[in-house]
């Protein structure tokens, strides 16, 4: 991987002795399944080796930004105001990005119960399926051209300055945004941010959203194994979706399962492979922890950006 001189590089053995006794997460089997994403796969095992040393980190992470806000409107001679503590996950789609924020939500609430935690997905800030055809970028979709970007800013932008945001909502069962829903976020001590698009900087904007991050993360894995956990959702998808005819996966269930296969891996070329490549890996080393899945989406290792 590029950049390896501005990453602390710690295999998996390493980075569990990191963890501390004194913040200890009761997270039950039954929880642990009801965040995990669709095809994604995490136990108590990797919660307590993988995250809990994270969670630790982030509380560091915390403690600084806080002293730092403190300091600084000290110094300015103004009277401190709330400074909402960021974080941003980035990463191909199917590598696990949704599971790792709320598993950290849960986490943070659990171990942190005087912080009020709450998470968002750039998936809503898609432009409705509708603009992008009016646009012609329908195949695009997921591209960095899809995103209403300026939108996304002004929300964080809200959110950081203390201001009620609203996050439209985005439906995978339909596969586009959900007219006139929002996820009210007001007044949050922590805020994750998740999507393929955090870390990017797109050409057209002067202000990133990233720019906003107090903490980010890159979850990475070979691209191989990307694309075989996307098959497999894929197919869990289609079984999901075979007696409802308002999923977006309907017509493809009830086609011959090798066209529709056939049809995925062609998506995945097209799209996600492009995307990844020309848009989403070239990110990766703008995030402060980049955590590396290998087989059957097992951590191996992790780099932590050097201060």
């Amino acid at each position: 991987m590029e950049d390896q001189l501005n990453y602390y590089r710690l295999a998996r053995d390493e980075w569990q002795r990191l963890r501390t006794g004194e913040m200890v997460a009761t997270l039950t089997a039954d929880e642990l399944q009801q965040i995990q994403s669709l095809n994604d796969r995490i136990s108590l095992r990797d919660v307590a080796e993988v995250y809990m040393p994270l969670v630790h980190l982030l509380r560091v992470y915390l403690r600084n930004h806080r002293a730092l806000n403190r300091d600084q409107t000290k110094f300015l001679g103004i009277t401190e105001q709330p400074n909402p503590f960021i974080i941003g996950i980035a990463g191909s789609v199917a590598v696990g990005k949704s599971t790792v924020a709320r598993l950290l939500q849960i986490l943070l609430s659990k171990l942190l119960p005087q912080e009020k935690v709450q998470m968002i997905t750039t998936d809503g800030f898609l432009y409705p399926n509708a603009e992008l055809q009016r646009r012609g970028i329908m195949d695009r979709k997921g591209f960095p051209e899809s995103y209403d970007m300026q939108r996304l800013i002004n929300f964080i932008d809200d959110v950081k300055n203390g201001r009620p945001a609203y996050a439209p909502r985005y439906s995978h069962q339909v596969y586009d945004i959900v007219a006139d829903e929002y996820d009210t976020v007001a007044s949050p001590d922590i805020l994750i941010v998740e999507g393929i698009n955090v870390l990017q900087l797109p050409s057209n904007q002067q202000i990133y959203v990233s720019d906003y991050f107090d903490f980010s993360l890159y979850i990475d894995a070979p691209e191989s194994l990307i694309q075989q956990w996307y098959l497999e959702r894929f197919g869990m998808l289609l079984d999901t979706a075979f007696q409802d005819p308002t999923n977006y996966y309907y017509d493809l269930a009830q086609q011959d399962r090798r066209e529709a296969f056939a049809f995925a891996k062609q998506v995945w070329q097209k799209v996600n492979h492009t995307n990844l490549h020309k848009f989403i890996l070239p990110t990766r080393n703008r995030a402060n922890l980049i955590i590396r899945k290998g087989v059957e989406h097992r951590v191996n290792e992790l780099w932590l950006r050097k201060t």
